[in-house]
């Protein structure tokens, strides 16, 4: 499409979690703008690699350690910092065309910034603002902001794009953007049962691959592991957010269950579509709604099944279970009914529908497209 803008990108995190990578292929279109981080990482040289320009300021970090289930209000003891913070976004904003900001907090401060610097200002909404997620208060202040400051809300889905709506964001805001990626699995080679630490004669392999977090559901995986003795599993991520209590808990819970042997937690992993050729299906067994799953679109382009908890937007990537399973949220049972279904053969018809879907309806390309156009939809009007 090309649109020709300064966009100056806003993200409060410098690690590369799920909203971090989505950024990283949507700047790909804005090369040679620039990225506002409230702290310096990992993000700051990704976009460096790719054309974009980032800015740390000094102030202001202690603002991202405030967890996204926290009311926003726990910012307050970081008032100074925040406010050195926001003159400087102002005086950078007034240099560019359109604010984008790319997660809850980074809107939280870009939002009066805009105000203030009279720029456009797009939020992409990553996250589905529900009472599983979000405290009440936190979601009707997220709305308030929304819904004053906005030029347009970009979300990733219709599962998000209903939340939204329905604590009363402005329908006329939200342009749904589905997420996309470019395909890396094709060269990935794949590792063998003994490289990944798991007996060499495994009939079933399954992996999950998602951040360590309660809500991310790999207890449920764990209590399936149990019912289904021929499998193994290797479940990849870290504790990003402080979840450390959490991670250490899947450890013990492996070992009351009796399946230490048959499971192996590897951390953070930079060779996802290497270990994701390596298993024989990628399980998501998340217990809260979804925004997105980009796990699962990776498993599509990997030619792997997917099986996955049926909530937020897992059913609209899955065409409703007509190119993977579902089963509900939190039901190890009926997890394990599903795995063992791979293992009768009966997924093996889904591979080739899940990988066009993944590549036509989820492709990085279309998914810069569609952001394209909201820019364009919201640049100012030139004279």
């Amino acid at each position: 499409m090309g649109v020709t803008a300064k966009v100056l990108f806003v993200n409060h995190a410098s690690r590369l979690s799920g909203a971090e990578l989505v950024l990283l292929d949507v700047v790909k279109s804005f090369r040679g703008g620039s990225a506002f981080l409230f702290e310096d990482g990992p993000l700051r040289s990704a976009l460096a690699a790719v054309g974009i320009t980032p800015i740390v300021p000094v102030a202001g970090a202690g603002f991202t350690s405030i967890k996204r289930d926290r009311s926003l209000w726990r910012a307050l003891p970081h008032l100074g910092g925040l406010v050195k913070t926001l003159a400087r976004l102002v005086a950078t904003a007034r240099r560019f065309d359109v604010i984008y900001a790319n997660s809850q907090k980074a809107f939280a401060l870009a939002g009066p910034a805009c105000a203030i610097a009279r720029r456009p200002l797009i939020w992409h909404l990553h996250d589905i603002l529900s009472p599983e997620h979000f405290g009440a208060g936190q979601i009707k202040l997220t709305i308030q902001l929304a819904n004053r400051f906005a030029t347009r809300v970009i979300v990733p889905s219709q599962a998000c794009a209903d939340a939204f709506t329905a604590a009363g964001g402005k329908g006329a805001l939200l342009r749904v953007v589905p997420n996309g990626l470019d395909d890396t699995h094709a060269a990935a080679r794949p590792m063998s049962a003994a490289a990944l630490g798991l007996i060499p004669d495994t009939k079933l392999i399954f992996g999950v691959f998602s951040r360590l977090a309660p809500w991310k559901g790999q207890a449920v995986a764990l209590r399936a592991l149990q019912a289904v003795p021929e499998a193994g599993c290797i479940i990849a991520g870290g504790a990003l957010f402080g979840e450390d209590d959490y991670a250490r808990s899947l450890v013990a819970l492996a070992a009351d269950l009796g399946v230490s042997d048959r499971v192996r937690f590897l951390g953070q992993r930079d060779d996802v579509p290497v270990l994701m050729r390596s298993v024989d299906v990628v399980v998501h067994p998340s217990v809260d709604p979804e925004p997105f799953g980009r796990t699962l679109v990776e498993a599509m382009l990997a030619r792997r099944p997917v099986i996955a908890a049926k909530a937020g937007a897992v059913p609209e990537i899955l065409d409703d279970g007509r190119v993977g399973l579902m089963f509900p949220p939190g039901d190890d049972v009926v997890l394990a009914t599903c795995l063992r279904r791979v293992l009768s053969g009966a997924t093996d018809a889904l591979l080739d529908p899940a990988e066009e879907r993944a590549r036509s309806v989820y492709s990085a390309k279309r998914m810069r497209d569609g952001i394209e156009a909201v820019v364009a939809e919201v640049l100012p009007t030139r004279r």
